[in-house]
């Protein structure tokens, strides 16, 4: 029995053995050929110039081909960074990133570009589509707003820098969009204390859209909440105040008919 027993476990320690062995060999080989491609790669450049390596890299990137795109982008700015093609380069690492998806690093490589290459061609469409970018990650309004006020201000910057641009106008058709999710943000927050019956911080987010997003289509819904929080409270007098206000600002109100109301309940509380 023991001698059996020896035997087993001659025979596990030689198959554990093995496996360890081809285990080592798998990477060995693995390892091996990341260093032939790399080799590879490098001596197929070698005698090309920063001229033939650009070319490559548009060809491959005109072909949709983003990986092997990026490698010869990344030689010419690595190998090549004093040449005339390396800020192209930057600008297309930022492109490829941003065709990928992946538009926090593609945001960082464009705002590269006009921080390492200052007099480049590329600076102004760079900084439209750093604020794309963020425009991208902006979350719809019911979550984190960080990206969107970033995309705001990026926005804003490019507005400014470009006045004439015709980008500059869809970047002001972008800045509305965003600032409407910002004011549909407060205005459902309102809406929800309202219901938890809490009409005092119902008035603290309809009076935000009021001062701060009265350029948004939620500015009349603010109006109307803010006076239905004030009639919730008795505050009738309030009411009436914001009712006049309403009435001045929105003199073909989509919301009239609720208006009439209040008033005919506030006129009711006087008898």
């Amino acid at each position: 029995m023991i001698i059996t027993n020896n035997r087993i476990i001659d025979t596990v320690n030689k198959i554990n053995n093995n496996k360890i062995i081809y285990f080592k060999n798998s990477i060995l080989m693995f390892l091996g050929l990341l260093l032939f491609s790399a080799c590879s790669t490098k001596s197929s450049n070698e005698n090309k110039s920063v001229d033939d390596i650009y070319k490559e890299a548009k060809r491959l990137l005109d072909k949709s081909d983003l990986y092997e795109a990026k490698k010869y982008f990344d030689i010419i700015k690595l190998q090549y960074p004093a040449s005339s093609f390396a800020d192209d380069a930057q600008f297309y690492l930022a492109e490829i990133e941003f065709k990928n998806e992946k538009y926090i690093m593609s945001s960082f490589n464009y705002n590269l570009v006009k921080k390492l290459y200052p007099n480049s061609l590329f600076i102004k469409e760079s900084q439209f589509k750093s604020a794309l970018c963020y425009y991208k990650l902006s979350p719809n309004f019911e979550r984190d707003l960080e990206y969107t006020k970033k995309a705001i201000t990026a926005l804003n910057e490019f507005q400014n820098m470009y006045t004439e641009d015709s980008l500059s106008l869809v970047s002001d058709s972008l800045i509305k969009e965003l600032r409407n999710n910002l004011a549909a943000r407060e205005y459902n927050t309102g809406m929800l204390y309202q219901k938890l019956k809490s009409p005092k911080a119902a008035v603290i987010y309809f009076d935000s859209i009021i001062n701060d997003f009265d350029d948004t289509s939620f500015l009349e819904k603010a109006y109307v909440g803010k006076i239905e929080s004030f009639m919730y409270m008795q505050k009738f007098e309030n009411a009436k105040t914001i009712i006049d206000l309403y009435k001045q600002k929105f003199t073909n109100g989509e919301m009239i008919s609720d208006i009439q109301s209040f008033e005919k309940q506030i006129a009711l509380s006087k008898k």
